[in-house]
């Protein structure tokens, strides 16, 4: 009852905030997080959920902290040869890339994925970011707001520093929801946590906003800087297998993502693997279903 209760609270907050504000979805400018978050924290509707959520983690303890901890998926239910290829575009310095080749191949080839998408990224990249949001061969989820690991005490992973406290974790979490719906007409409906590492207060946030928090299953090693074509290769091959979720990225051009995707995705056809969006399936610990 409490989830749907916050759910539904954020909800109207959204539908207000929308009629309101999405006359302004072409200004970059309004919605950029600095801008964008002054907003918000003039809208008693937003703040006085934040409140009521923050006030419930204040004495709570972080809990486990990882990629896998109870309450994230990894992975989907299915009998068929299916494959979520999900595409993190992380945001900040050195992070603000654009992959055209990448895009220009997954359209080409008619291959849906799932872009999770910081705030950040959206500040540097709107237009861009407005085009992929119009194509229907792509789904954008939530990456955060800014590019931070979502923890209710700071902290980090990979040199990543991680939210401060369930504020900031509060922030992370539903004002990239809210941004991203602004702009979309579409509330994300997963989360994946900068370097995907949470804690499990973290966890409990996000579910209780009604946001199901995804990991991933085949981890590609694009992230590591200039991997070779055929190290990702092998990384996604020999660790593929109905149902899995990849993580990759959209956000290094000068990586090898587009050469090595080049090279995976003829081979899993050839096996009768099958791409999808994440929305259209049945997750491990959420309640969508692939039709």
């Amino acid at each position: 009852m409490k989830t749907r209760y916050l759910f539904q609270f954020s909800i109207c907050f959204v539908g207000l905030f929308l009629t309101t504000c999405f006359v302004n979805a072409q200004d970059a400018a309004y919605y950029r997080n600095p801008n964008f978050l002054k907003v918000l924290n003039r809208d008693t509707s937003y703040t006085n959920l934040k409140k009521k959520v923050v006030n419930e983690f204040l004495h709570a303890s972080p809990g486990a902290w990882g990629e896998f901890i109870k309450g994230v998926d990894e992975d989907f239910y299915t009998k068929h040869k299916y494959i979520a290829f999900t595409f993190d575009a992380c945001g900040g310095p050195h992070r603000n890339g654009y992959n055209a080749k990448l895009i220009d191949y997954l359209r080409k080839e008619r291959i849906p994925a799932t872009f999770f998408i910081t705030g950040l990224w959206i500040d540097a990249n709107f237009k861009t970011f407005m085009e992929l949001s119009r194509d229907t061969l792509f789904e954008i989820e939530n990456h955060g707001f800014n590019h931070r690991p979502c923890s209710i005490d700071g902290e980090s992973k990979y040199g990543v520093q991680g939210t401060k406290d369930a504020s900031q974790a509060f922030d992370e979490l539903e004002a990239n929801e809210i941004k991203i719906e602004a702009l979309t007409h579409r509330r994300p409906i997963f989360y994946r946590s900068a370097t995907a590492f949470m804690d499990e207060s973290g966890v409990r946030m996000a579910h209780q906003l009604g946001i199901q928090p995804i990991s991933f299953q085949v981890l590609s090693g694009d992230a590591v800087p200039f991997t070779a074509p055929s190290v990702i290769e092998d990384c996604v091959l020999k660790n593929v297998k109905p149902g899995v979720i990849v993580i990759m990225h959209i956000n290094h051009p000068e990586w090898y993502t587009y050469e090595a995707m080049e090279k995976i995705v003829p081979k899993l056809r050839k096996e009768g693997y099958e791409f999808v969006h994440l929305k259209n399936l049945h997750l491990y610990n959420g309640i969508l279903n692939k039709k």
